[in-house]
This record gives C-alpha cells, structure tokens and sequence, in this order.
C-alpha cells in the first residue's frame, strides 16, 4: 500500500499536481431540498449534516438568507453554507428594478441575456455578462453584499456563481440581440465572474466568504475555459456536480471525472482547491438509491487519497426524480445517514 501511494505522490510532482491522504481532508456530508425547502426534519434523520445547497437570483430582493429562511440561521456555526447566487432572473421582478441599499438608489435595467437555448423549449432570461461589466447591475452586487453582511454565519458562507455555466451555455447565448457560441458565451462569463468577485471584495466582503464557478461538470473542454489561470486567484473552492447515469456506474467514476480533468487540464493554480458537490445523487430507475449512496464513502476515501484536489464537501440533491429524488425517502435518507456517519464524513 505505502509503495503505491508512493507512485502516486510522485506521479503527483511530476504534473504539479497536489495529492491528499485519505485522512488528511474531513469531508462535509450535506444536503439540498427541493425548492429551497427547509431540511431541519430531514437533518434529524441524517444526522452529522455539515454543509447545505442553496439557490437565489440576484433579481430576488432576499438572497442571504432569503425570504423567510430562518431556519438557515437556526442550522448554527457548524453548517457550512453553499448558496448558488445566479444571474438566471427568477424571484423577484422580470423588469426594471430601483430600490435603496445603505442610503444609495439604484436602478437596474431588466435582463437582456437568455441562456439554457435547448430547442423546444423556453429560454430563461438573465442579467447579460455586458450588463455586469458595464456596472449596469452593480445594484444588486450591493443589495445582496448588504444582506451577506448581516447574515449570520456568514463565515460559513461560499457563494457560487451560477448554477451550471456550461448547462447555461450549451447551446449558445444571446445578450442584447446578439448571439454568442458556447465558447464564446464562455470567455464572457470569466470576465463576469472576475468582476463580480472583485467588485464583492473591494466593498467589504466579510471575512471568510468564499467564492466558486458554478459548473454540472460534463464538458471537458467547457470546463477547461471556465478555469484559466487568470481566474484562478479570485476563486476559493472547485465546484462540480456528480450524478450517476447508468445502473453500471460506481460512486467512484462518477465522483473522479471531472476531478480527472482537472488533474490532467488545469493549471496548477486551481489543483489544489478545495472542492464542493453542490449536487451529487442516482435516480431511483437505476437502482436501490441507498445502496449506491452507502458506497459513497468509499469512492471519496479513494478519491482524496489520489492526485489532485480534495472533496471536501458532497451535498445530496434531493429533487427532480430523473436525477435524485429520494424514493422511498426513509429508506434514502437512512442511506445518507449510514454514509455520513461513515470516513472520511465523520
């Protein structure tokens, strides 16, 4: 065992590349509800919870916690906080927005971006990447910093930028009438995402909120545009989401690829961050979902002891039976709490 975590260490050098003992990294086992519902019922089942998933738009007016998400609070220090903070527009008005944050009144023009362009179907707006450089939407930068402020816990918190960037983009973009490809869709987001994290930054953001690129993980070379070097420095943790889609498929590949890619892709910058699953899960047509989930554990011991870097937080998404849904839920929630009661979770 020792010689060949050996090679592995060396192998490690060899590509820049970190590698993590198996006991070096306490991993988060964590949890997603559906429609941001509150988990304190289902927490009591799993217990050993450590870490939720939440979404918010920056067109809602109550992103941190949200609109009566007391219970949030209630989670305590000990809880670690993903909120997905979107440009997707949703929650709040489809137009135009002027409202007062700290004595100052912005107006925001409405979204004139639509993304997720899948044929057939009906194309969600959202505030533009010009729109964000331009400082058009500065205002809500403001409104919900001022609310992140007052949050409590808010040390806890990682604020992730979009949900899924590459399912936004997969089949292109349109920002004020004009259409941009995938890849193109894609350098425009990078340049969003700089901005918003250095205008969060250079207005005060607390202590130890962190940030990452919200990614479903499932294009190699999207993924790859999304994390240049450039970039690297003003993001804090990797972001994926692992879902298994085939009855054949172990926790472990389903974990490892996009780890695997950015051992082998992305500079050396971004190998050693922290990573969170924001969502993770197997739907109940592939087979008895808690047995897959007791197997968990295991593949992210195996994960963590190899090149590259370390899970350190997996939230269950339970929601949308093609994907995760818990059914039947005692018995799905059982196998959350086997697993999280399990190394490297407890």
């Amino acid at each position: 065992m020792s010689s060949a975590l050996g090679v592995l260490l060396l192998a490690a050098a060899a590509v820049g590349a970190p590698a993590a003992a198996a006991d070096a990294v306490a991993v988060r086992g964590g949890y997603y509800l559906g429609g941001n519902g509150d988990v304190t019922a289902d927490a009591a089942v799993i217990g050993n919870l450590e870490s939720i998933t939440q979404y918010r738009s920056l067109a809602d007016g109550n992103t941190f916690p949200g609109y009566q998400k007391a219970w949030i609070d209630a989670l305590g220090p000990n809880v670690t906080r993903n909120f997905v903070l979107e440009l997707k527009s949703y929650g709040g008005p489809a137009g135009a927005q002027t409202f007062t944050v700290d004595g100052v009144t912005y107006t925001v023009p409405a979204p004139d971006m639509t993304i997720q362009q899948r044929p057939g179907t009906t194309w969600p707006r959202a505030y533009g990447y010009g729109q964000v450089l331009s400082g058009s939407v500065d205002g809500l930068l403001a409104r919900s910093l001022a609310q992140v402020k007052t949050m409590r816990h808010n040390s806890t918190l990682t604020i992730q930028l979009a949900s899924e960037f590459d399912t936004d983009h997969e089949f292109g973009t349109t920002e004020g009438g004009t259409a941009y490809t995938w890849a193109q869709a894609d350098a425009r987001a990078v340049s969003a995402v700089s901005y918003i994290t250095a205008w969060f930054r250079s207005h005060g953001l607390p202590a130890g909120v962190r940030f990452s690129v919200g990614m479903g993980g499932f294009d190699r070379d999207a993924w790859k545009r999304m994390h240049p070097a450039s970039l690297a420095a003003g993001i804090d943790v990797l972001q994926w989401n692992a879902y298994n889609h085939g009855s054949a498929r172990t926790a472990y590949e389903v974990f490892n690829r996009t780890k695997a890619w950015t051992v082998a892709d992305l500079p050396a910058a971004w190998r050693s961050k922290p990573v969170t699953i924001a969502e993770w899960g197997t739907a109940k047509a592939l087979g008895d979902q808690a047995t897959w989930i007791r197997t968990v554990p295991a593949a992210i011991t195996r994960l963590n002891a190899e090149p590259g870097p370390p899970i350190a937080v997996a939230n269950y998404f339970d929601s949308n039976p093609e994907w995760a849904t818990l059914d039947p839920k005692a018995a799905g929630l059982a196998g959350l709490h086997d697993a999280y009661a399990a190394a490297p979770f407890k």
